[in-house]
């Protein structure tokens, strides 16, 4: 196919023209957006001192857990008996078919979550 060919073939098409209403509608909506309020700010004034109070908790214990260890001979180092009745709970069969099921729920749901026209 030559160029001339192909400009002859695509000069034949029709000008696209907007349906009737389309600039009105569209500047309708246009407007409807510009008085619409500006949205709701995140409160990042009331949520930094819950988190930073947490972060510093969370430092605390893991300070607190290091020094316990470390105070411990290591020949005395024991897990409680409880501990090991959960271990032992979590490693059957059936808790791995659980545990599936859960990342399968968490998975699909993160995965909606991105879908067009979510609200939160």
């Amino acid at each position: 196919m030559s160029h001339d060919e192909l400009d002859r073939i695509l000069s034949g098409e029709p000008e696209i023209v907007p349906s009737s209403g389309f600039t009105a509608n569209v500047m309708d909506t246009v407007r409807r957006e510009a008085t619409e309020p500006p949205p709701i700010p995140f409160p990042w004034r009331r949520v930094l001192p819950g988190l930073a109070v947490s972060v510093v908790a969370l430092g605390m214990l893991v300070a607190m857990g290091l020094s316990e260890m470390r105070q411990m001979p290591a020949n005395k180092i024991s897990i409680p008996i409880e501990w090991v009745a959960v271990a032992r709970q979590l490693a059957a069969p059936e808790a791995g078919w659980g545990a599936l099921a859960l990342l399968l729920c968490i998975c699909s749901w993160t995965l909606v979550r991105h879908f067009p026209g979510w609200r939160s």
